[in-house]
């Protein structure tokens, strides 16, 4: 059997953390099963749906490299199918026709609200004659969910679940204006979409049991079922806004690696031993849902921090340079030939005290800022009277080096230190507060051996003037 899953957003906002683990998780599945990995957009809401959704919702799985196979199925595209299914069903005596009114409903639901019991509605139309309606009288059409006996789902996350038949209820298939509602069309689409794996939210799990009515009255197979426990925030509550950015563009604009995204989300729920850092090649091979846990996972900013900068000391220098040019681009800021190959020729040390793309723009304004370069308030404190002194000593030493090799600088550095009695570091600092305007910099040798002779002295002089 081919395994086929599906990732299937309401185009109603962006594309949500909950949402993009849950996509993660299908598209793992199927690609460690050499399957199909399907996008639907559930548009049947089309008041609520958006184009504007639709492209956030596309874009980001792009983002995360979660390709999908064949075209973008469009669930409103499907209305006179899921109509059929439904018709199918009333022929068959499955379903039947509903006239019972909105305010019909709305007092029968006041009264069990005022008598404190739960509202199941029971319909007088499941087994009268439909002529009995008034004529033209407008109805919904319902399945008839079964009256006794209990249903059973086992589910690949939650184990073997059973709800008796009277927690089932007579759900409306078709609106009084012939559209489908959400539980037909993610049956049928399911079915005609060939999906053998169900991945979802285990806020879905009581949906499946009522989609299972009208799978077995069309005498469809039934999905495989995997329910995995919802995100929380770091106050065990469930994801809200309140927690902080939800959709995954926000990731991406915050300077988040898909690579480290994709590790990060998979972890929420997912485990291999104690394995932290896990590679997209080694998740596809590893991944499976017995190994996905019951209890709900708690999303740490911080941790995905540390993630994140795992992967950025692990890329390709040329893809983080694009991305780095990318940034500055954007933010109207264009180094000069002379100063990418500066940032180019540092950026292992750069990456090294970096979290986050936008960390890494920081870090590398010490090589494209113009002169005099800011300060921070330590590398102003390094540059008081005794510190000024030292620049002037250090540029006329700088004039007489020759070798600016990193290792060389150091020795020189070393040298000139010893002939005046002093500590390393009281060489160090003042020349670092000139160099780069930070005292949170990668190391004065190095950033002498990247800028050359010619900088670091115009740098040195940019200060002292």
């Amino acid at each position: 059997m081919t395994i086929v899953t599906r990732f299937a957003p309401s185009p109603t906002g962006f594309l949500h953390i909950g949402g993009a683990r849950t996509a993660l998780f299908n598209w793992l599945l199927a690609r460690h099963h050499q399957g199909r990995f399907l996008l639907r957009i559930e548009d049947t809401d089309r008041a609520r749906s958006t184009q504007d959704a639709i492209d956030a919702i596309v874009h980001g799985m792009a983002w995360m490299g979660l390709d999908h196979d064949g075209d973008i199925v469009f669930q409103s595209q499907n209305l006179a199918r899921h109509q059929e299914v439904a018709a199918q069903l009333l022929a068959e005596g499955k379903a039947y026709k509903c006239f019972t009114t909105q305010e019909e409903l709305a007092a029968l639901r006041a009264n069990a609200e005022a008598n404190k019991q739960n509202f199941k509605f029971q319909s007088p139309w499941r087994d009268r004659d439909p002529s009995q309606a008034p004529a033209d009288a407008p109805y919904v059409v319902r399945i008839k969910a079964p009256l006794a006996g209990d249903m059973t789902i086992d589910d690949q996350v939650q184990g073997s679940v059973t709800k008796p038949a009277d927690d089932l209820d007579d759900l409306v298939m078709l609106r009084a204006d012939g559209t489908p509602t959400y539980m037909l069309a993610v049956v049928v689409d399911d079915h005609d979409m060939g999906v053998t794996h169900v991945i979802r939210g285990d806020d879905h799990l009581n949906n499946a049991f009522r989609q299972k009515v009208i799978f077995d009255a069309m005498g469809w197979d039934f999905p495989v079922q995997a329910h995995i426990p919802l995100i929380h925030g770091q106050d065990g509550a469930k994801m809200s806004k309140r927690h902080g950015a939800l959709g995954v563009e926000w990731y991406e604009e915050a300077g988040f690696l898909p690579e480290a995204m994709r590790n990060y989300l998979l972890r929420l729920g997912w485990s291999h031993g104690d394995e932290e850092i896990i590679p997209t090649d080694k998740a596809i091979e590893w991944f499976d849902l017995d190994a996905v846990g019951k209890s709900p996972s708690r999303f740490d900013l911080e941790k995905l921090k540390f993630v994140n900068a795992h992967y950025m000391k692990t890329a390709e220098p040329a893809a983080l340079l694009t991305l780095l040019w990318h940034r500055l681009a954007a933010d109207g800021i264009e180094p000069s030939a002379e100063q990418k190959g500066w940032i180019e020729q540092g950026l292992a040390s750069l990456v090294e005290r970096s979290k986050t793309l936008p960390d890494l723009v920081e870090q590398a304004g010490i090589y494209y800022r113009p002169l005099p370069l800011p300060l921070d308030p330590k590398a102003e404190k390094a540059l008081d009277e005794d510190g000024l002194a030292l620049l002037v000593a250090a540029k006329e030493f700088a004039q007489g080096l020759s070798d600016w090799q990193e290792e060389a600088v150091t020795s020189s550095l070393k040298q000139f230190a010893a002939q005046r009695d002093l500590k390393i570091g009281k060489v160090f600092q003042p020349l670092r507060a000139a160099l780069t305007g930070s005292m949170a910099s990668p190391g004065v040798s190095e950033v002498m051996a990247v800028l050359g002779k010619e900088e670091t002295i115009r740098r040195i002089e940019s200060r002292l003037a």
